[in-house]
Order: structure tokens, then C-alpha cells, then sequence
């Protein structure tokens, strides 16, 4: 579902001009129709295209040492982040541009069954690699755990409303550990991409994930991607015992496959006629 609002139809074209930091948020909402019944657990992805992440000074602006929750890191970042290191004399936590410009926009699913809407249960936690969620990302230590007195003395990216000790309510998923922000910070190798938000997990085995029939999304719209002509959608997918169903992995395979078969049939021809020559030097009687 393509959300960015370039179309003048569309309900959130009101919204295609807004910025970082806009009070309250735009929202708009999108209705669509389910043609087929999601069976199994149902995956909930954000997409950007045009948005290149695998930027070589992008890639490297961030501190892994802050982000791992060392002490002097956190109130002097590396230099990498520059120039989104620090920010009226103090330090940035997190710094750099990859988490200056973390994805912000809330994604809620509904149901619609005659005119009556049934939110969605959508699972926040779980979207995350463990390994980034257990080693690679850590909240700074100190006596106690408040992450507002562990934080003290930094302040937030520029673009963020509010500070990395008020992404989530709940302690095991706030700060630097928070999952929607260690997602946005494993950066994509191509300018077109999508990224895990959610979870929507199977409760009845005789009932579907999510039924054939009409749903509705509703977006609090503050991501701004119009300006460098980005766009903004949601996908919902599911996986099978083959994995997801996204044809790149396969298309490539087959590609790569093809043409090391033709080289070898090329060069298997050239042995059998040019591989039998005498390549003796010497001259015969």
C-alpha cells in the first residue's frame, strides 16, 4: 500500500509537504481490500525507495561504542557522526545521521466488518536481529535504571520530537535497546528497501491471520520523503517453509546460475576443439 501522497486523489496528499517536528502529526487513512485470507503469522514492513541508506559517509556516521552503552562514548561521540555530533554544546545520543533520520511514521491496522473497525494487535517486539538486540545495542550503566538520569547531559538527534529515553513505556524496549530503533539502524544495501515494523501473530488455528475482506490503515504521517522524491508504503507478507515471498534472491540465482552454465558450454566447446592440437616443438621428419 503506497502511502506517499504524490497523487492528488490520494487522502494523504494533505500530508505530502510535512515536516520532522509538525504538531500535532497529519494523519490520513487508507482503505483497502484483502483479495486472498493470510494463513500463518503475518509480517508488517515499512518500504522507502530513492532513499540511498548505503551511502558511504552515511554508512559511517554513527558511534558503535554509544550505541553499546560505553559511558565516555555517550558524552563524547566519535568524530564520525559530524555533523550530527553534538548540538548546542552537548552530545547527541545517538549520534550520527543514521539515527538522525530514523523512520518515525505510526502505522495502525483495522478491520472493517459491516462499517465497524476491529484494531489489529500488532506486536512490537521480536522484530529485531537478537544479536543486535543482546550484544551490538546497550543502554549506559549507572547506579539505578533510569534511563532519564543515564542520558543526562546529552540531548536528542535534531530531527527526533522527543529523546531516546522516550521511544517505549516499557523499560526493556526503550533507549538504545528500543527494536524499531535498532532496525532502522542496520542499514540497507539498496536504495530501494523495506524494514520489519510489526508483527501480527496467528491466535486460532482455525481461523486465518488476517481474513479476505476490507481493512483500513491509519497513519500519523511524519516521515518527510517528498523532497528528494522518495516514496512511503506498507506491505504486509508472510512466509512459508521456503521463506518470504520476494523473487530478487531467486531471479538473481537463476541469472547468475544461466549464465555459468552457457561460460561453461562455451568453454567446454573451445577445449574439444582447440585442446587436442600438438603443442610440441618439435619439428617432425
Amino acid at each position: 500500500i503506497d502511502y506517499t501522497g504524490t497523487e492528488p486523489s490520494s487522502p494523504c496528499n494533505k500530508c505530502l509537504n510535512v515536516s520532522w517536528d509538525s504538531t500535532p502529526p497529519c494523519t490520513c487513512t487508507i482503505n483497502f481490500t484483502l483479495e486472498h485470507s493470510f494463513e500463518s503469522n503475518v509480517f508488517m514492513y515499512y518500504g522507502l525507495s530513492n532513499f540511498y541508506q548505503n551511502h558511504r559517509r552515511y554508512v559511517k556516521s554513527r558511534d558503535d561504542s554509544q550505541l553499546n552503552g560505553d559511558n565516555s562514548s555517550l558524552l563524547n561521540p566519535s568524530k564520525e557522526c559530524e555533523p550530527y555530533r553534538t548540538n548546542e554544546d552537548k552530545p547527541i545520543a545517538p549520534c550520527g545521521a543514521i539515527a538522525n533520520s530514523m523512520f518515525n511514521d505510526t502505522l495502525e491496522l483495522y478491520r472493517i466488518d459491516n462499517d465497524t473497525r476491529t484494531p489489529i494487535t500488532l506486536i512490537k517486539k521480536g522484530i529485531a536481529w537478537w544479536t543486535d538486540k543482546n550484544v551490538k545495542f546497550r543502554n549506559p550503566t549507572g547506579d539505578g535504571n533510569n534511563l532519564t538520569a543515564l542520558f543526562q547531559g546529552t540531548t536528542k538527534p535534531i530531527n527526533w520530537p522527543k529523546p531516546v529515553y522516550m521511544l517505549d513505556s516499557e523499560p526493556d524496549n526503550n533507549g538504545f535497546i528500543n527494536e524499531d530503533f535498532i532496525v532502522w539502524m542496520r542499514t540497507a544495501a539498496l536504495p530501494t528497501f523495506r524494514k520489519l515494523y510489526r508483527l501480527i501473530e496467528r491466535k486460532n488455528n482455525l481461523q486465518p491471520t488476517l481474513q479476505a475482506g476490507k481493512y483500513s490503515l491509519d497513519i500519523a504521517y511524519n516521515y518527510p520523503v517528498h523532497s528528494f522524491d522518495g516514496r512511503k508504503r506498507m506491505i504486509l507478507s508472510t512466509i512459508s517453509w521456503m521463506g518470504g515471498k520476494n523473487p530478487f534472491l531467486g531471479i538473481a540465482y537463476i541469472t547468475v546460475g544461466s549464465i555459468c552454465f552457457f561460460l561453461g558450454v562455451v568453454l567446454l566447446i573451445i577445449h574439444h576443439k582447440y585442446g587436442n592440437r600438438n603443442t610440441s616443438a618439435d619439428i617432425p621428419n
